[in-house]
């Protein structure tokens, strides 16, 4: 574990897993061992950065940030810091295709921060993964985002990790109004008529 050799991939689980939304745990596992803070589960392999990042959870990636969290495009993306991402392609015009944890893309990321003019961004320095953007902005219920990206060559009807398309995660949610957007533009409940 190099630098974090103190550490067991058990507690660096634990503070990823808050990371995912448990703010005053995450607080608190901090708190207690300040080691934690970059440290990577090996499993996931994701910091307690990239999984607040991939979640949406502003609250906490502005707190781990504020600890000394490393800024990254993806983290920039989601919390809507225009500028910071434009730096970021400016210095490394690679980072248009950058990944955080899982492998989501950094057009995800800002699809679930709901600046369309990062999006916009991303997009014209070749970012990839308007599909997977689709299904955070649906899943986040961002109606700008999604009808955006639908403007911009998403796919309705691409599943997501559980086999759902847009239209079903809409209506799961219970979100009409995106669900008639989607309709709209060719979305269907179920990936198998596609």
């Amino acid at each position: 574990m190099g630098a974090n050799s103190g550490l067991t991939q058990e507690s660096i689980r634990e503070f990823v897993t808050a990371a995912h939304g448990d703010l005053p745990k995450l607080q608190a596992l901090l708190q207690a061992n300040p080691e934690l803070l970059n440290a990577r589960d090996e499993e996931w392999n994701e910091t307690a950065l990239e999984a607040a990042s991939h979640m949406g959870r502003r609250q906490i990636a502005e707190y781990l940030l504020s600890q000394g969290a490393p800024l990254t495009t993806c983290t920039a993306a989601m919390l809507g810091r225009g500028e910071r991402v434009s730096e970021f392609l400016r210095s490394d015009p690679g980072q248009a295709q950058a990944r955080g944890a899982h492998g989501i893309p950094v057009l995800f990321h800002a699809a679930i921060g709901g600046n369309t003019s990062i999006a916009e961004m991303l997009v014209t320095r070749g970012s990839m993964g308007l599909d997977a953007a689709l299904q955070g902005a649906v899943g986040w219920g961002l109606f700008d985002m999604t009808k955006w990206l639908l403007e911009h060559g998403a796919n309705p009807n691409e599943p997501n990790y559980e086999g759902k398309t847009a239209l079903k995660v809409a209506l799961e949610g219970g979100d009409e109004r995106l669900a008639d957007l989607l309709r709209g533009q060719g979305g269907e409940e179920d990936p198998g008529t596609c």
